[in-house]
């Protein structure tokens, strides 16, 4: 496990924009972890850890892109139909190919290689057969339903590069070259712990405890991600014990992820523990639900500490941890588009802080993509995260959003 660099986390300053922050971290990461070799379908979810180049032209030969009669373009009467012997049979994977005979078609089938002196191909549907002569349409382009060798990829060409997640896509292109194994990044390993003396496992549930929600969410959320959690428990509101069991949880994994108890209250005693066990670098992102984050080392582990309520730690994960962890795991950030809707709801929020509202987006009265707020704004609400399909984004240097304003929204399935 490679240490991260002194300077990895420290930003300076007090509160930070989120962009600033992604872009700082993007320069200064390096992946953490070791490689190996990965075969078949458990590629699926790893990231990629050398450049993928074909060692083969995809496809290697001529081919028909469809079933139909392939003919030289020379061959056609201009402006009207052409007659001509069918002279030969191609299916798919036919291994020896006769040259087409001037003035002749060849009926061939889709994927089956073009034969020499042909370079064109009629659908079948659009020719008229009678007997062993078929008719064939004028206006056709030449070359038209003829796929080149090389087309799809070109023999030595990159295919895929080095830090790419890969998806079933991807695995398309690594089986079409022949290749079934591939370097990869080992899955970062996270432990995962929750800190607060109103947490429970499970029941009975005394008045004034909770179950914790938080850890459930957070392994799932690394999973998605292809990473690997650890479950480190609740620990309670005491220092030492949260200080012991950051220590404890450095030594099992590259990253530490804690939630609760980082923000400014008597009982909020991570932001101590981790400058007690380990180092502090940064505290605190402009934005909202999910100011309170602390990241710095403890050892070679990285550490991020999470609000303690639900929505804001979902919101914090998906915006800005979940890209940071993606680094820290050799992949490059996923910098999610948004796209625009209309506002089906007015706001009103401070400047210089960046705001996510959970929406439901549904049509309009005249049938156009519209966002509606979720109208409840507590960050301990799961019922929020239940109703919400995407978040909305308000930037920094907005204080008011009206009715019908164009709304930038993305959608949880893209974050996630």
């Amino acid at each position: 496990m490679a240490q991260l660099s002194d300077d990895c986390f420290a930003f300076g300053g007090k509160l930070r924009r989120l962009d600033d922050a992604l872009d700082d971290l993007q320069q200064r990461i390096e992946p953490v972890i070791g490689t190996e070799t990965a075969t078949g379908a458990s590629l699926l979810g790893r990231i990629l850890a050398e450049d993928i180049y074909s060692t083969i032209a995809i496809p290697g030969f001529a081919n028909s892109a469809v079933d139909g009669y392939a003919v030289a373009h020379g061959d056609l009467a201009q402006g009207t139909e052409t007659a001509l012997p069918i002279a030969a049979r191609i299916p798919a994977g036919a291994l020896e190919i006769p040259a087409l005979s001037p003035g002749s078609a060849a009926r061939i089938f889709t994927g089956a290689p073009m034969p020499e002196g042909a370079d064109t191909v009629f659908m079948q549907e659009d020719c008229r057969v009678e007997g062993d002569i078929v008719h064939l349409p004028s206006g056709l382009k030449p070359g038209a339903n003829r796929r080149h060798a090389g087309e799809d990829f070109a023999k030595g060409s990159l295919i895929i590069s080095a830090k790419t997640r890969l998806e079933p896509q991807h695995l398309a292109a690594l089986a079409a070259t022949g290749r079934d194994a591939a370097r990869v990044f080992k899955p970062l390993r996270v432990a995962v712990l929750s800190t607060g003396n109103e947490l429970r496992e499970a029941g009975p549930l005394p008045y004034g405890a909770i179950f914790d929600s938080n850890r459930a969410m957070l392994l799932a959320l690394l999973a998605r991600r292809g990473m690997e959690g650890i479950d480190c428990g609740i620990i309670p509101d005491d220092p030492d014990l949260i200080a012991e069991a950051l220590a404890s949880a450095a030594n099992r994994a590259d990253v530490v992820l804690t939630s609760g108890g980082v923000s400014t209250g008597e009982e909020d005693h991570v932001k101590a523990a981790v400058e007690r066990a380990g180092r502090l670098d940064f505290w605190r992102l402009a934005i909202k639900p999910g100011r309170p984050v602390a990241m710095g080392r403890i050892g070679n582990a990285s550490i991020f500490g999470l609000p303690g309520n639900p929505a804001a730690v979902f919101v914090t994960f998906l915006r800005f941890v979940g890209p940071v962890l993606d680094m820290l795991a050799g992949t490059k950030p996923r910098r999610p588009m948004p796209f625009q809707v209309e506002a089906g709801f007015s706001y009103a929020k401070k400047r210089d802080r960046r705001e996510y509202l959970r929406v439901a987006l549904m049509p309009g009265p005249k049938g156009q993509l519209m966002a509606q707020r979720f109208p409840r704004d507590g960050a301990a609400l799961i019922s929020s995260l239940l109703a919400a399909d995407a978040l909305a984004e308000l930037p920094e240097d907005v204080t008011e959003l009206e009715m019908g304003d164009r709304l930038a929204v993305f959608p949880i399935s893209q974050l996630l």
